[in-house]
């Protein structure tokens, strides 16, 4: 399976920055240490301006690339701008797109960051800068390479910027299976948001994946599956209170409906905030193995 990685492209956070970006590296370093011949590692190229012009506003790709974002967009977006957090943004979009691509030609592939689903059209906000879901999504139908494109968001927080960037858009589904009383405080509407409550277990989230699923999927020629760790209950912005097994098991619903049911599905990290940083990666390895389990079943069905 094709699992691609930006992690080399390292943003220059200051000392105490709340996001754990130590995440990406070892994450990387985990699945290189696990390799025994299931993964192939790859570095994306970065995200085209025509590409990123498919779900984001002109201006504001420009005052994204020129370091004119206003302190208040600064603020909302998390990171200090830098030269850094724009190559970094435009790589970890081509990683989606790039696993897109690898997806439909052989069942799953992932991006080992992304999933940076708030990000809206004209601005960035929580630790997003452009909604790599939403630009992947479309150049696979410019590409014409898809034409009904699912997105299966899992992080606790509601992809909002998704909603927005795709609200009217039929061709493409949007579900978001969230925490109903966390960030953002303002949610947008997906086709399909399914909100839980603060401490939700592993038996109600898996019910509510399992039945709401299957109407995301309907038709669909390609999934992008955002598979959060930060409905972990140890995780710091989380407030559900799924164990790794009750995540592990999520996974598993998703490639069951996915790949299992013939739909090429791309996989990207999106959150996860948990005190110690091992606890994201192990949960984020998990669906990664997980994921290409499915390819070399699907390639071994297929032989």
């Amino acid at each position: 399976m094709r699992v691609y990685f930006c992690d080399q492209f390292v943003l220059p956070l200051p000392a105490g920055h709340r996001f754990p970006m130590s995440k990406y590296a070892r994450l990387r370093e985990r699945v290189e240490a696990e390799n025994r011949g299931q993964f192939q590692l790859r570095i994306p190229p970065a995200a085209r301006d025509r590409e990123i012009l498919l779900a984001h506003q002109a201006d504001y790709l420009q005052r994204v690339v020129s370091g004119a974002l206003s302190r208040q967009e600064e603020r909302a977006m998390g990171f200090p701008w830098s030269e850094a957090l724009v190559e970094r943004s435009r790589r970890s979009v081509g990683a989606t797109i790039a696993a897109c691509r690898a997806a439909l030609l052989e069942g799953t592939a992932a991006n080992l960051a992304g999933g940076t689903h708030h990000a809206y059209a004209d601005r960035p906000q929580g630790f997003c800068v452009f909604n790599d879901a939403a630009i992947a999504a479309r150049v696979m139908q410019q590409e014409g390479r898809a034409r009904r494109v699912a997105s299966i968001d899992c992080d606790v927080h509601q992809g909002n910027g998704t909603a927005r960037i795709l609200e009217g858009d039929d061709s493409i589904f949007t579900l978001s299976i969230h925490g109903e009383k966390n960030f953002p405080v303002r949610k947008e509407r997906s086709d399909l948001d399914v909100e839980l409550p603060d401490g939700c277990d592993d038996e109600t989230y898996l019910a509510a994946l399992g039945e709401h699923l299957p109407r995301a999927l309907a038709h669909a020629d390609l999934a992008i599956y955002l598979a959060g760790a930060d409905p972990y209950h140890g995780d710091r912005l989380g407030r559900l209170g799924l164990t790794k097994a009750g995540l592990a098991e999520r996974d598993q619903v998703v490639f069951r409906h996915t790949v299992g049911a013939g739909i090429p599905v791309a996989v990207v990290m999106a959150g996860g905030y948990a005190h110690d940083v091992e606890d994201i990666v192990d949960i984020h390895f998990r669906t990664v193995a997980g994921a290409a389990r499915w390819c070399g079943e699907r390639r071994a069905a297929a032989d």
